[in-house]
């Protein structure tokens, strides 16, 4: 009785994986057969390069995956050394009990809505990048960039904090014995023992930045062009999709929708796997 009950629930969470991973195949097959008339037609290498002028009939989105990478690249660059501090922090550095508010306060702000973020950035962060610099609307690639990087943050911290805590005990028993001090127990032992950890919660954090729509949409000015200042407005494929509304389906406009999203979803997957590799490396090292 007891081996049938095991067999019954290992065949209802396979059926759940296989429905899940069914849902993500046809997701990608949806998008394959709504945009297979460009592969056809020879428009898709077309569109990554041109640039976004309906009226003139160019569909490129060339200038949005710039924005895209613009934006979530230097999101990256921001958050990582303040993750990674505050990381050491929660982990080593910090008493316990402002160690124990910090997490918390971390934990609590990936309970925030997006949108609530896309407010925060256009009615203070836009406003005083503005009158800092004097130039432009405030609705940037930096504001966009330093919004998000709050957006990412939580992801990082939880994640790296998690890894710095799963390090061996014995081997910082062993730098106590040494007599070595708190910093040389993190940037010796710690960092090198969690280095795979740092990299899958950058990369994660990376596939969210990539993902992300509302702090695109609200903040980064939707200008169709590639940024050459940190001081220019751009729009983000995610940001593209929202906007753009093509009633004709047989549109170029609309089959450049469709690209971006094979754009996104290949990307995110290349992320993902990236990741699972990392962790199929440590498990086997193990």
């Amino acid at each position: 009785m007891t081996e049938k009950k095991e067999l019954f629930t290992e065949n209802i969470f396979l059926g759940a994986t296989l429905f899940s991973s069914s849902i993500v195949f046809f997701i990608f097959g949806f998008m394959i057969y709504l945009g297979l008339p460009l592969f056809r037609e020879g428009h898709f290498f077309e569109l990554l390069n041109q640039p976004w002028a309906p009226h003139a009939g160019s569909y490129g989105i060339g200038p949005m995956i710039a924005g895209t990478l613009a934006i979530s690249l230097l999101a990256l660059f921001i958050s990582f050394p303040i993750c990674l501090g505050c990381s050491a922090f929660i982990s080593l550095f910090g008493p316990p009990g402002a160690s124990c508010f910090v997490r918390r306060t971390v934990e609590m702000m990936t309970g925030i809505p997006t949108v609530i973020y896309g407010f925060i950035g256009i009615f203070l962060l836009v406003p005083f990048l503005r009158e800092i610099f004097s130039q432009g609307s405030g609705m940037c690639w930096l504001s966009a960039s330093l919004m998000l990087a709050l957006l990412i943050s939580p992801t990082m911290i939880l994640f790296f904090t998690d890894h710095f805590n799963r390090v061996p005990v014995p081997y910082l028993h062993c730098v106590d014995a040494l007599g070595g001090s708190k910093a040389q127990k993190f940037l010796y032992v710690i960092l090198p023992c969690s280095w795979r950890g740092i990299m899958t919660g950058t990369i994660l954090a990376l596939g969210r930045a990539l993902g992300d729509t509302l702090i695109g949409l609200m903040i980064a000015g939707n200008a169709v062009q590639t940024p050459n200042s940190l001081l220019d407005s751009l729009r983000t494929l995610t940001a593209h999709i929202a906007l753009i509304f093509a009633s004709d389906f047989e549109s170029m406009e609309f089959k450049a929708i469709f690209a971006c999203g094979l754009f996104l979803f290949l990307l995110t997957s290349i992320l993902v796997i990236i990741v699972r590799l990392l962790a199929y490396r440590t498990e086997s090292q193990a």
